[in-house]
Protein backbone atom coordinates (compact mmCIF):
# COMPACT_ATOMS: atom_id res chain seq x y z
CA UNK A 1 0.00 0.00 0.00
CA UNK A 2 1.40 3.37 -0.93
CA UNK A 3 1.25 6.27 1.38
CA UNK A 4 -1.74 7.89 -0.17
CA UNK A 5 -3.67 4.33 -0.72
CA UNK A 6 -6.82 4.21 1.22
CA UNK A 7 -6.35 1.90 4.23
CA UNK A 8 -8.28 -1.76 3.68
CA UNK A 9 -12.04 -2.09 5.64
CA UNK A 10 -12.35 -2.89 8.36
CA UNK A 11 -16.15 -4.29 8.03
CA UNK A 12 -18.19 -5.30 4.98
CA UNK A 13 -21.42 -3.75 6.43
CA UNK A 14 -22.07 -1.19 9.09
CA UNK A 15 -25.62 -0.14 10.51
CA UNK A 16 -25.88 3.60 11.78
CA UNK A 17 -28.64 3.15 14.11
CA UNK A 18 -30.12 6.44 15.88
CA UNK A 19 -31.18 4.52 18.53
CA UNK A 20 -30.85 1.09 20.49
CA UNK A 21 -33.42 -1.00 18.02
CA UNK A 22 -33.94 1.22 14.76
CA UNK A 23 -31.33 -0.85 12.94
CA UNK A 24 -32.97 -4.18 14.41
CA UNK A 25 -36.07 -3.00 13.26
CA UNK A 26 -35.48 -1.63 9.63
CA UNK A 27 -32.37 -3.67 8.37
CA UNK A 28 -32.28 -6.56 10.95
CA UNK A 29 -32.93 -9.01 8.30
CA UNK A 30 -29.91 -8.58 6.28
CA UNK A 31 -27.44 -7.74 9.03
CA UNK A 32 -28.04 -11.68 10.10
CA UNK A 33 -27.94 -13.08 6.43
CA UNK A 34 -24.69 -10.90 5.76
CA UNK A 35 -23.30 -12.44 9.07
CA UNK A 36 -24.79 -15.47 8.06
CA UNK A 37 -22.51 -15.43 5.46
CA UNK A 38 -19.21 -15.01 7.06
CA UNK A 39 -19.34 -11.10 6.30
CA UNK A 40 -17.90 -8.28 8.90
CA UNK A 41 -21.23 -6.58 10.36
CA UNK A 42 -21.12 -4.05 13.62
CA UNK A 43 -23.94 -1.82 14.66
CA UNK A 44 -23.31 1.58 15.90
CA UNK A 45 -26.06 3.37 17.89
CA UNK A 46 -25.60 7.15 17.71
CA UNK A 47 -27.46 7.83 21.37
CA UNK A 48 -28.26 6.08 24.38
CA UNK A 49 -32.31 6.34 23.98
CA UNK A 50 -32.30 8.15 26.67
CA UNK A 51 -35.54 10.32 25.71
CA UNK A 52 -37.18 6.67 25.72
CA UNK A 53 -40.93 6.80 27.48
CA UNK A 54 -39.91 3.12 28.45
CA UNK A 55 -36.43 1.69 30.03
CA UNK A 56 -33.56 3.11 30.89
CA UNK A 57 -30.18 3.91 29.11
CA UNK A 58 -28.55 0.84 31.12
CA UNK A 59 -31.20 -1.22 30.26
CA UNK A 60 -31.27 -0.45 27.03
CA UNK A 61 -27.84 -1.02 26.55
CA UNK A 62 -28.01 -4.57 27.33
CA UNK A 63 -30.62 -5.17 25.69
CA UNK A 64 -29.19 -3.66 22.49
CA UNK A 65 -25.86 -6.15 23.03
CA UNK A 66 -28.09 -8.96 23.55
CA UNK A 67 -29.75 -8.25 19.91
CA UNK A 68 -26.76 -8.06 18.38
CA UNK A 69 -25.45 -11.03 19.63
CA UNK A 70 -28.81 -12.67 18.39
CA UNK A 71 -28.17 -11.04 14.77
CA UNK A 72 -24.93 -12.82 14.91
CA UNK A 73 -23.34 -9.38 14.30
CA UNK A 74 -21.13 -6.86 17.04
CA UNK A 75 -21.95 -3.35 18.55
CA UNK A 76 -19.60 -0.84 18.54
CA UNK A 77 -19.41 1.39 21.77
CA UNK A 78 -22.47 3.79 21.59
CA UNK A 79 -21.55 7.40 20.18
CA UNK A 80 -23.51 8.88 22.61
CA UNK A 81 -24.62 12.03 21.06
CA UNK A 82 -27.98 13.44 22.18
CA UNK A 83 -30.85 11.40 21.97
CA UNK A 84 -34.24 14.39 20.26
CA UNK A 85 -30.95 16.47 19.36
CA UNK A 86 -29.38 14.51 16.73
CA UNK A 87 -28.25 17.84 13.99
CA UNK A 88 -26.76 17.15 10.78
CA UNK A 89 -24.97 20.50 10.77
CA UNK A 90 -23.50 20.41 14.42
CA UNK A 91 -19.97 20.41 13.99
CA UNK A 92 -19.28 17.97 16.70
CA UNK A 93 -21.90 15.73 15.60
CA UNK A 94 -20.19 15.79 11.99
CA UNK A 95 -16.78 14.37 14.04
CA UNK A 96 -18.31 11.75 16.31
CA UNK A 97 -19.34 10.25 13.04
CA UNK A 98 -16.35 10.90 10.74
CA UNK A 99 -14.23 9.78 13.44
CA UNK A 100 -16.27 6.43 13.74
CA UNK A 101 -16.49 5.62 9.63
CA UNK A 102 -12.29 6.35 9.99
CA UNK A 103 -11.80 3.55 12.42
CA UNK A 104 -14.12 1.45 11.18
CA UNK A 105 -13.80 1.38 7.74
CA UNK A 106 -16.87 0.06 6.59
CA UNK A 107 -17.27 -0.92 2.66
CA UNK A 108 -20.89 -0.47 2.89
CA UNK A 109 -22.67 1.92 5.19
CA UNK A 110 -26.42 1.43 6.22
CA UNK A 111 -28.46 4.51 7.57
CA UNK A 112 -32.16 5.51 8.16
CA UNK A 113 -33.84 7.47 5.20
CA UNK A 114 -33.36 11.08 5.13
CA UNK A 115 -37.23 11.39 5.13
CA UNK A 116 -38.17 9.76 8.37
CA UNK A 117 -40.78 10.67 10.46
CA UNK A 118 -38.63 10.86 13.43
CA UNK A 119 -36.63 13.63 13.46
CA UNK A 120 -33.50 12.09 14.65
CA UNK A 121 -33.64 9.37 11.87
CA UNK A 122 -34.36 11.93 9.45
CA UNK A 123 -31.11 13.56 10.84
CA UNK A 124 -29.00 10.59 11.03
CA UNK A 125 -29.79 10.06 7.51
CA UNK A 126 -28.62 13.46 6.59
CA UNK A 127 -25.34 13.11 9.23
CA UNK A 128 -24.54 9.69 7.49
CA UNK A 129 -24.45 11.42 4.06
CA UNK A 130 -22.28 14.30 5.48
CA UNK A 131 -20.05 11.99 7.19
CA UNK A 132 -19.71 9.83 4.15
CA UNK A 133 -18.09 13.10 2.03
CA UNK A 134 -16.17 14.68 5.00
CA UNK A 135 -14.68 11.50 5.95
CA UNK A 136 -12.33 11.26 2.73
CA UNK A 137 -11.48 14.94 2.54
CA UNK A 138 -7.81 14.64 3.84
CA UNK A 139 -7.82 18.12 5.62
CA UNK A 140 -11.29 17.68 7.39
CA UNK A 141 -9.65 16.85 10.48
CA UNK A 142 -6.77 14.98 10.23
CA UNK A 143 -6.62 13.75 14.09
CA UNK A 144 -9.22 11.65 13.66
CA UNK A 145 -7.89 9.51 11.55
CA UNK A 146 -6.44 8.89 7.94
CA UNK A 147 -9.46 10.07 5.48
CA UNK A 148 -11.31 6.68 3.87
CA UNK A 149 -15.15 6.66 2.38
CA UNK A 150 -17.41 3.92 2.70
CA UNK A 151 -17.95 2.34 -1.48
CA UNK A 152 -21.22 3.08 -0.51
CA UNK A 153 -24.39 4.58 1.89
CA UNK A 154 -27.67 2.72 1.96
CA UNK A 155 -30.45 4.08 3.39
CA UNK A 156 -33.28 1.78 4.80
CA UNK A 157 -36.52 3.25 5.58
CA UNK A 158 -38.75 2.82 8.24
CA UNK A 159 -42.60 2.22 7.60
CA UNK A 160 -43.05 5.15 5.02
CA UNK A 161 -44.38 4.55 1.62
CA UNK A 162 -41.24 4.59 -0.58
CA UNK A 163 -39.98 3.24 -3.99
CA UNK A 164 -36.82 1.65 -3.15
CA UNK A 165 -33.88 0.69 -4.97
CA UNK A 166 -33.38 -2.89 -4.66
CA UNK A 167 -35.16 -5.56 -1.43
CA UNK A 168 -33.08 -7.82 0.12
CA UNK A 169 -34.87 -11.82 0.76
CA UNK A 170 -34.42 -12.05 4.47
CA UNK A 171 -36.66 -14.69 4.22
CA UNK A 172 -33.95 -17.21 5.90
CA UNK A 173 -32.92 -14.58 8.81
CA UNK A 174 -36.41 -13.90 9.77
CA UNK A 175 -35.84 -15.82 12.35
CA UNK A 176 -32.84 -13.89 14.23
CA UNK A 177 -34.25 -10.78 13.32
CA UNK A 178 -37.35 -11.57 15.30
CA UNK A 179 -35.15 -13.14 17.89
CA UNK A 180 -33.17 -10.06 18.54
CA UNK A 181 -36.48 -8.12 18.62
CA UNK A 182 -37.72 -9.69 21.20
CA UNK A 183 -34.57 -8.84 23.28
CA UNK A 184 -35.56 -5.10 23.07
CA UNK A 185 -38.41 -6.04 25.55
CA UNK A 186 -38.51 -2.51 27.13
CA UNK A 187 -38.91 -0.73 23.84
CA UNK A 188 -41.18 -3.72 21.96
CA UNK A 189 -42.58 -5.90 25.18
CA UNK A 190 -46.07 -5.89 26.49
CA UNK A 191 -46.37 -3.38 29.83
CA UNK A 192 -44.87 0.09 30.34
CA UNK A 193 -46.54 2.86 29.43
CA UNK A 194 -48.30 3.02 25.75
CA UNK A 195 -46.22 4.33 22.71
CA UNK A 196 -46.59 3.36 18.86
CA UNK A 197 -43.86 1.10 18.77
CA UNK A 198 -44.91 -1.31 21.55
CA UNK A 199 -49.15 -1.05 20.86
CA UNK A 200 -50.44 -4.53 20.39
CA UNK A 201 -50.04 -4.01 16.45
CA UNK A 202 -46.55 -2.22 16.76
CA UNK A 203 -44.86 -4.97 15.73
CA UNK A 204 -47.15 -6.94 13.80
CA UNK A 205 -47.04 -3.47 11.75
CA UNK A 206 -43.19 -4.28 10.86
CA UNK A 207 -43.90 -7.63 10.02
CA UNK A 208 -46.67 -6.82 7.66
CA UNK A 209 -44.06 -4.01 6.13
CA UNK A 210 -41.75 -7.22 5.42
CA UNK A 211 -43.99 -9.54 4.07
CA UNK A 212 -45.39 -7.00 1.71
CA UNK A 213 -41.84 -6.30 0.30
CA UNK A 214 -41.46 -9.54 0.48
CA UNK A 215 -44.23 -10.53 -1.71
CA UNK A 216 -43.05 -7.63 -4.22
CA UNK A 217 -40.32 -10.16 -5.01
CA UNK A 218 -41.67 -13.16 -4.86
CA UNK A 219 -40.47 -14.32 -1.14
CA UNK A 220 -41.67 -14.42 2.45
CA UNK A 221 -40.00 -11.83 3.99
CA UNK A 222 -38.14 -8.34 2.19
CA UNK A 223 -36.47 -5.65 3.78
CA UNK A 224 -36.51 -2.35 1.23
CA UNK A 225 -33.43 -0.58 0.73
CA UNK A 226 -32.70 3.17 -1.37
CA UNK A 227 -29.70 4.57 -2.64
CA UNK A 228 -29.09 7.90 -4.37
CA UNK A 229 -28.65 7.69 -7.82
CA UNK A 230 -28.30 4.86 -10.27
CA UNK A 231 -27.54 1.24 -8.98
CA UNK A 232 -24.49 -0.34 -10.55
CA UNK A 233 -24.73 -3.88 -12.10
CA UNK A 234 -21.42 -5.72 -13.42
CA UNK A 235 -23.65 -8.29 -15.15
CA UNK A 236 -27.40 -7.00 -15.97
CA UNK A 237 -28.12 -10.66 -16.78
CA UNK A 238 -28.25 -11.44 -13.36
CA UNK A 239 -31.41 -9.56 -13.26
CA UNK A 240 -32.63 -12.87 -14.96
CA UNK A 241 -31.76 -15.21 -11.79
CA UNK A 242 -34.91 -14.30 -9.69
CA UNK A 243 -35.25 -12.90 -6.16
CA UNK A 244 -31.63 -12.78 -5.04
CA UNK A 245 -29.67 -11.32 -1.73
CA UNK A 246 -28.29 -7.76 -2.68
CA UNK A 247 -25.02 -8.45 -0.47
CA UNK A 248 -21.92 -6.76 -0.32
CA UNK A 249 -19.90 -10.11 -1.12
CA UNK A 250 -18.11 -12.36 1.38
CA UNK A 251 -14.12 -12.19 1.20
Amino acid sequence: MTADAPPAAALDLLALSPHPDDAELSCGGWLALAAARGQRVQILDLTHGELATNGTPAGRAAEALAAAAALGVTRAPCLGLPDGGLRADEPDHLAAVVQALRRLRPRLLLAPWVEARHPDHAAAGALAERAVFFAGVRRYRPDLGAPTRPGRLVFYPQRQEVTPSFVVDVSDSYPRKQQALACHASQLGPGGAPTLINAPLGLEAWAVRDRYWGAAIGVRHGEPYLIRGPVPLADPLTLADGPAPVLVPAR
